[in-house]
């Protein structure tokens, strides 16, 4: 399973609109998902060098700090639940961390 190029590019901007949403710097989401900084930034950006499962947790830690914090964003319309399912066999998702708000 793979992106084209524009499911990239609004993948790349759901996942920017959540992050502004959430209101997390790019710092604080790179230390909970424990990745570098320049992972956090391939996977923001959707590119082909980035790990497709990279983007389902943080896909899945934006959906849920979202929710955590009370906040409604738009759904993803690339990445939905239905799509998880198919994307499960062909990589190894892991389930994302949560933010600790308080």
């Amino acid at each position: 399973m793979s992106l084209t190029p524009r499911q990239q590019r609004q993948t790349a901007a759901e996942l920017r609109t959540h992050l502004d949403a959430v209101g997390l710097s790019e710092e604080v989401v790179a230390d909970d998902l424990e990745f570098t900084a320049e992972r956090l930034r391939r996977t923001l950006s959707v590119t082909d060098s980035g790990d497709p499962a990279d983007v389902w947790l943080l896909r899945d830690y934006l959906a849920q700090a979202a929710a955590d914090a009370g906040i409604v964003v738009a759904p993803f319309t690339i990445l939905t639940d239905a799509s998880r399912r198919q994307a499960a066999v062909w990589f190894n998702l892991r389930p994302a961390p949560r933010h600790d708000f308080a």
